[in-house]
């Protein structure tokens, strides 16, 4: 099978190198540090099976192009993708479908808007309705910032277009976690779950970020827990995107908070999240071109399985990320980085230089994953080799895994 990867991250690198286990790949556009990047347009490019990385070509419509070229593509419509692209629409659509998730309400003006947050018992959550590249999203328990937070987005100031209409939620308390589910248009199975750390420093501290790492498998998150997001969760969903007349074809991931009275929808992405896919696909011990290709052809047969072991991955991100990351300073270390047993690194902000070296190109540079028989042992790996890797102005959070693996010790 000749698979095509559409996208530039560490999350297209990570579905490639997996892909490539069975089947011919190639990522367009790629960055120079994924080695089969090419540069041509997806449409000019030939091959059995499609997989679009990123949201806003999937907002943008590419699926529903590719189609109507008769090619075969994992990734929802511009139809399905709308629970990405439009907070608000997909929050209406949870609620239709019995979905568990927060109070909320979606505002366009700044009164109705700033009245609603005196309502809330004090967690607030701010969020554009639009794509803000991760970063359109304020929790704080300050109202005072909520309030700034609303008057920026709805006056364009911050996100432009994608602000101009705002969802405002109570916020939710618990352990975090993320479900990926392949569907088919009919029928989903979940991949292993993972966790992800949003905030830029350790601690959860700082504004969030599209993801400082992850990890899996969730020891707090077991098969039961599994099953109940996809009884309540994921299933409903699929049955509410049909019921509208969207074949929804492609990965479903929902980041779920574990509260104290089940699980509740935070919010759906339409494709393989950044960096949970860094930690689930290196587990997989299935043949993920078959398992994409079945449910792009809305019949999935295969079922997912794992390995036994656990992964963790660290974010290395540039000098002042997440608000305005230096660019150009060249990385080394990469090479002993990849040489350590059981660790990939996955380059996502990186451009070649003049010299044929790497130098940074983005706010989060590289995904270096480490994998072992245990969240303990995966995680030293992860930290030896970011302890390889330099550039100047590199940071990266300490404490990914770092409780879960503690716990795992304890048991």
């Amino acid at each position: 099978m000749r698979a095509v990867v559409v996208g530039s991250g560490g999350r297209e690198h990570a579905l490639a190198h997996v892909l490539s286990r069975t089947a011919e790949v190639v990522v367009t556009p790629g960055n120079a540090g994924i080695p089969w990047s090419i540069a041509a347009p997806p449409e000019e490019l030939e091959a059995d099976l499609f997989v679009i990385g990123p949201e806003a070509p999937l907002v943008e419509g590419l699926a529903d192009r590719l189609r109507r070229q008769g090619k075969r593509v994992f990734g929802p419509g511009a139809d399905g993708a709308r629970l990405e692209g439009s907070k608000a629409w997909m929050k209406e659509l949870l609620v239709s479908a019995g979905v568990p998730t927060a109070r909320h309400g979606t505002f366009s003006e700044p009164e109705p808007a700033l009245a609603f947050l005196e309502s809330l018992p004090g967690l607030y959550v701010v969020k554009t309705d639009g794509l803000a590249a991760g970063k359109g999203v304020v929790v704080t328990e300050s109202l005072a910032e909520a309030r700034e937070a609303v008057r920026g987005y709805l006056s364009g100031e911050a996100f432009g277009d994608a602000g101009r209409t705002v969802v405002i939620e109570e916020g939710l308390r618990g352990p975090e976690l993320s479900v990926l589910a392949i569907c088919d248009g009919r029928t989903a199975v979940a991949l292993e779950p993972a966790q992800d750390f949003k905030r830029v420093g350790d601690g959860d501290r700082g504004p969030n970020t599209g993801g400082m790492g992850a990890y899996s498998p969730v020891p707090v998150a077991g098969p039961g827990i599994v099953a109940r997001v996809m009884e309540q969760a994921i299933e409903p969903t699929v049955a509410a995107l049909r019921g509208r007349g969207i074949d929804y074809r492609g990965v479903l991931y929902a980041g779920l908070m574990l509260t104290a009275e089940g699980p509740k929808v935070l919010e759906y992405n339409v494709r393989f999240g950044d960096p949970e896919t860094q930690v689930v696909l290196p587990r997989l011990r299935s043949d993920l071109a078959t398992l994409l290709a079945e449910a792009a052809d809305g019949s999935l047969r295969s079922i997912p399985e794992f390995d036994d072991g656990a992964a963790v991955t660290v974010v290395c991100a540039a000098e002042g990320y997440p608000f305005a990351p230096r660019l150009g300073d060249p990385i080394s270390g990469l090479d002993d980085a990849n040489a350590i047993e059981g660790v990939t690194v996955f380059a996502a902000g990186v451009r070649a230089d003049v010299g044929g070296g790497l130098v940074t190109a983005g706010g989060r540079v590289l995904s270096v994953t480490g994998q072992g028989p245990n969240l303990a042992s995966a995680r030293a790996r992860a930290y030896e080799a970011v302890s390889k890797v330099r550039w100047r102005g590199m940071h990266h959070r300490t404490d990914i895994a770092e409780r879960a693996a503690n716990e795992e010790i304890d048991r």
